[in-house]
Formats: structure tokens, sequence, C-alpha cells
């Protein structure tokens, strides 16, 4: 074309979760039964909605008033009811107004990103979800700028490393924390958040916490949102239904904003996002109306607790099978519902296979694996989709140079998930003796 119409961060966008699809999509076309371990979607793994979760819905559905527009900043009742439960917990004080609705927590990274200055930089942990890490390169043109997750304490952030990111790079305005964190599955103690805070506070930058799991913790671990150790510091919180209710499709997610009216150009900025919404109009109307009855119905935190024993348990069977492979960096998952396992360096190579059956997929992982610049625990990944059929995502997608790969424990079915992770294990033993 005569003139160019690529966006400057167009490259930075990618999203290897569902780019894997296609492949095993082509696979399953060769006769692979494909395990689906790379999305994390609870109903597509099987997550049963409960009867009574449905009839509020449906009831709702029925009221004339969930088919219209709602206000920009969402429903009025519904942000009502939030900011009384985070004042509840007596840390930062907020009103209806400092809540914002998104069409899911897609569309609240997109503008969260979008809308900041072009040479404004929010540092993201590495690993990173991509859905942040890619929209905070795409906004600037240029690589994420990130800080480490340390695979050898927990994946705990490295404050640190935190710091020099900060302190050596002034574009720096910001701070992303994923807590509980998507990929690694990593709950972070409350002095390592405590001491991203007080970095925030010292080189005046602003927060911007993820929370999309705050409620899916176990192993004994604790942890506290951001509301509680803010302080005077601005910031954000992310939080939706899609995970905890759990009700992907319903793309309903919202943003509390903290202090944001004590730093003038927080606040405009923030205004520029609610400015942002009230272009589009406004976010779903249906899950906004649901979610307080939902949330308050005396069942809902039973089912909530049923979901989390059973993360638990496959969290443990799973760190049990792998911890004991040589080769492997392995911590037991505490939040959310994935596990990120590297492989030690070194360890991966450019000579090693699996053994493929099917002469036609032995072609297709050959040809996928021989395309230039594949990845290390990409080729793994190819390696293992077309030997076994289990589906996960690169570690390397995750906006780091470490070698591994995710998946989830949302399988419902104890045996076969069981039988996925010996699965895995065994096709490693064999790839690293290759």
């Amino acid at each position: 074309m005569r003139t160019d119409i690529v966006h400057i961060g167009a490259g930075e966008l990618t999203y290897e979760i569902r780019n894997i699809v296609n492949v095993g999509e082509k696979l399953e076309k060769l006769g692979i039964k494909v395990h689906w371990e790379n999305i994390g979607d609870p109903i597509y793994k099987g997550e049963v909605i409960p009867t009574w979760m449905k009839e509020i819905v449906a009831d709702f559905a029925m009221q004339d008033s969930t088919y219209g527009y709602c206000p920009t900043r969402g429903v009025l009742s519904t942000r009502k009811f939030l900011a009384e439960q985070t004042n509840r917990r007596g840390g930062a004080q907020i009103d209806a107004n400092d809540i914002l609705f998104f069409n899911g927590l897609g569309d609240a990274i997109s503008k969260v990103f979008g809308f900041l200055r072009r040479n404004a930089r929010v540092v993201v942990p590495t690993p990173s979800y991509t859905t942040h890490s890619s929209a905070e390169a795409a906004h600037a043109g240029d690589r994420p700028v990130t800080y480490k997750l340390d695979p050898d304490n927990h994946w705990y952030p490295d404050l640190d490393d935190l710091e020099k990111r900060i302190k050596y790079n002034p574009a720096v305005a910001g701070i992303l924390i994923i807590n509980p964190d998507n990929p690694t599955g990593a709950v972070y103690p409350e002095a390592i958040l405590r001491g991203m805070v007080d970095l925030a506070r010292k080189y005046d930058l602003f927060v911007v916490c993820d929370e999309v799991y705050q409620h899916i913790i176990y192993n004994g671990q604790h942890s506290l949102p951001l509301s509680d150790i803010i302080g005077d510091v601005p910031g954000m919180a992310m939080r939706g239904i899609s995970k905890e209710m759990p009700w992907p499709g319903s793309r309903c997610g919202w943003i509390e904003f903290y202090n944001a009216h004590r730093d003038p150009m927080f606040e405009k900025y923030m205004n520029s996002l609610v400015n942002a919404k009230m272009v589009e109009v406004c976010s779903t109307t249906l899950p906004q109306k649901v979610l307080p009855a939902i949330i308050s119905h005396p069942e809902y935190w039973n089912y909530l607790q049923e979901r989390i024993d059973r993360y638990e348990k496959y969290s443990n069977i799973a760190y049990d099978v792998f911890r004991k492979i040589d080769g492997l960096q392995v911590n037991r998952t505490n939040g959310a519902f994935y596990m990120s396992i590297a492989f030690r360096e070194g360890r991966l190579t450019h000579r090693q296979t699996l053994s493929i059956a099917s002469k036609e997929v032995r072609e297709q992982v050959e040809a996928l694996v021989s395309a230039p610049n594949v990845s290390l625990d990409k080729r793994f990944v190819y390696y293992l989709l077309g030997a076994t059929g289990v589906c996960v995502v690169p570690l390397s997608s995750f906006a780091t140079e470490l070698q591994g790969f995710r998946m989830t424990l949302l399988e419902r079915d104890e045996e076969r998930f069981r039988g996925i992770v010996n699965t895995i294990a065994e096709a490693i033993g064999h790839y690293l003796a290759s």
C-alpha cells in the first residue's frame, strides 16, 4: 500500500496459548487424539455450572433491563456492592466511581496499556501472562521491560532485579504484579508484595495488579489483595468472573482504582480510560447484574472451595511426579490453576526427538521444528503433541528466555489427569535421553 498501515507494535502481539491450537487441530485431522492442556477455560475442560447459578442467570435474563445499555462505568448497584466488599477489608477505601467495568480483562489490559503515553513503560514479570506482556510491548512498539520471577525461589519476584529495571530505565512509570500468578501458579507473600509497593512509592510509580485468581489460593498459602497494602501509592487492581465463577464467556471484568485523586497525572490517566469506555457506551450488562446475586448466594463459596480443593490435590499430584525428574526446575503450584516447569540450562538440544508412530504426523512435526528460530522448548512441545497428543504451551512464549512448558490443572477426571501427568513425565525422560 502507498501508506504503511501497520501499527508500530503489531509484531509484539502474539498469543501462543491459542496459536498452538492450530497445530493441534492439524494433528487431530491426522488421527491424533489431543488432550488440550493449553488454555485456562474451566468450562471447556468440563466444569459443571451448578443449577442454582444457572437459575440466577436465567432469572436475570428474563428481565428486560438486562438487555439494555448500562452506565459507562458499569451497573451502579454492582459497583457499590464491590466497593463495599473492598472497603470492608479496611485497606484502601473506594466508592462506586473508582470501579470501571470492561468486556473481560483482555479489554481492560488492552486499554490500560494502550492509553499510556507511548514512551511510558510498565515493567512486567518474566515469565509473564502473554496478554499483558504483548499489550505493553505493542503500545510502545518495543520488547517488554521485564523483571525476573525466580524458578529457584518458588517463582517469587526478584526485588533486586525489579529495582534495577526501574532505577536504570527512567521510562518505567508502573509495575505490573500478577498475583496469584499466571503462568507459574505462584502466590506472593505479603513481604514481597509490600516490597514491590515500596519500590513504586520510592520511584513515584503506579501499580497494576492482576487479581483475577485472588480467591483461588491453596496449599496453606496466604496473600493479600493490592487494596490492603497500597497505602498512598496510586494503583489499580484487575478482577473478573471468568476464572472464579467461572464464566469466561461472559467477558466481564473490572478495575478498581486506588488513590487516583491523590495524583493529578494518574487521575487524568484514569479519566482517559473512562472516556475510552464512554466511546464504546458501556460493557456487557447481564453478567454485571448477575454478579452480586451469585457471589452472595449461600452455596457460592462452597462451590468455589470444592474446585480449590481439586486444584490443590492436582497441584500436588503433578509436583510429586515432575520433581523426581532430573533436569527440571519444578515448583508446587499454590494458586490459580497452572503449573510452569522449566528445563535446566543445557538440557535441551536441537537433536532431541520423540518417537511418532504415524508417518504423516511425524512429517508434520519435523516440518514445524525445522522452521527458522524455533525455540528449544517449542520443539519439545511439538514433539510431545505429535507423540502423545498432550498439548501444552512453551514457556518461552511467556516473555522469558527460560525453556519449559505450562500446563493446566483443570482436568476434572483424576484418573485422566494422572495419566496426562505421567505421559508428560515419561515423554520428558525419553526426550532428554534421546
